[in-house]
């Protein structure tokens, strides 16, 4: 683990992306949604299919929820409409109102060790939530990432809403970067897990590492059965660093990855098959390895969280503050991904389906590599098409 850690340090140090791969570009004004030159994507010419949604998509902001965020991550709708939005500096959990945008802290997560890239990042609600009230949390501790999952008690005082963490999964690798970190309940109700490989390449392709995969485990941290390999968590490998995690209207998993200095990702996952990083970066066409339906100049995207509405994958992307539209039929995008808001709100975090055509996008100027201004950080509620 130390030579994990010197390793990730020196990455860091040396200027991974040129700062890491959550690094600013530098706060613009704001712009037109006049789209940025086109992604590169693989559909043949990138011509519309006559099944898929429009080639070129709009993009409404609708309302901003809140406001005065410090460094928001993870984000988790309740049945109600409300959010929980996870800070990961602070180590606290906040719940959002979905109408008004009160804020109210119903917690902090124990044991949370804050730095680079690492903190209390992805949230997920159980898919039993009406009965279990169960919140889970992917978070950094002073020697791992791990999974854990804790009552969330609305009748308790605020501040002190949720109770111990039930660990359902340690010894995930941490480092100063790519710590992963996103975590949702897919259709099947299992959990998934974006991890990183914490700038120590070779976990990527290491099978017994849970870093620089995509893990699928039940809600009690398990294998699930049917998983590529018995009594293994890992569902994906070959992955760099995984932040963005979305099933379509198919059912059919997709995911963002950050790329090191050439190509951001994403990706169409499929149980077992391996996603090429450190051997290939971006579309290769080399035998063994999957390429990526999309992938973006490292200044152009730096992609966080994703969520599918309206037939398309939308994208929220750090260094290139800007919010991504990739049109989908079937399995391969539709068109040319098309970029909108572009530094409009600085860097981009999290996107969340709201239902239909709703999303919520939650932007990240607070995390010390944005240039943050007053009233951030946002939530947006977007209509998107």
């Amino acid at each position: 683990m130390t030579a994990v850690l010197a390793t990730a340090a020196l990455l860091f140090v040396a200027g991974c992306s040129s700062g890491g791969d959550e690094s600013a570009a530098g706060r613009k004004g704001p712009t037109s949604s006049t789209p940025a030159p086109p992604a590169s994507v693989s559909a043949p010419g990138g011509s519309p299919s006559p099944t898929g949604p429009p080639a070129k998509g709009s993009v409404k902001v609708v309302s901003t929820l809140t406001e005065g965020l410090e460094s928001p991550w993870g984000t988790a709708a309740l049945s109600d409409g409300d959010l929980l939005v996870a800070s990961r500096d602070e180590g606290t959990i906040t719940r959002v109102d979905g109408e008004s945008g009160k804020k109210t802290v119903i917690g902090s997560v124990p044991g949370v060790s804050p730095g680079g890239e690492g903190g209390l990042l992805g949230l997920a609600v159980s898919p039993s939530f009406a009965s279990d009230r169960q919140v889970y949390a992917y978070f950094t501790t002073a020697s791992d990432n791990r999974i854990a999952r804790m009552l969330y008690d609305e009748n308790k005082a605020a501040g002190q809403q949720l109770g111990a963490p039930d660990t359902v999964l340690r010894g995930i690798p941490k480092g100063i970067v790519h710590n992963g970190g996103r975590i949702a309940f897919g259709p099947d109700k299992m959990l998934y897990a974006g991890t990183g490989e914490t700038g120590d390449t070779g976990l990527a392709q290491d099978k017994q590492s849970l870093g620089g995969k995509i893990l699928r485990m039940t809600p009690d941290g398990r294998p699930v059965h049917g998983n590529p390999e018995a009594d293994s968590l890992v569902y994906s490998y070959g992955h760099r660093n995984v932040q963005g995690l979305a099933w379509d209207a198919d059912k059919r998993l997709w995911a963002a990855e950050f790329g090191q200095n050439t190509w951001d990702e994403l990706n169409l996952i499929e149980p077992g098959k391996n996603y090429g990083w450190p051997e290939v970066e971006g579309r290769g066409g080399k035998s063994g390895f999957v390429d990526p339906v999309a992938q973006w100049r490292t200044a152009e995207a730096s992609p966080s969280g994703i969520a599918y509405a309206g037939g398309s994958i939308w994208m929220a992307s750090l260094r290139g503050e800007r919010l991504w539209r990739i049109p989908l039929a079937g399995r391969e995008p539709s068109a040319e991904p098309q970029a909108f808001l572009e530094g409009t709100y600085g860097r981009l975090r999290t996107v969340l389906s709201a239902g239909g055509n709703k999303v919520w996008l939650v932007t990240s100027e607070t995390d010390k590599r944005g240039t943050p201004e007053a009233g951030d950080d946002k939530i947006l509620q977007l209509e998107v098409r």
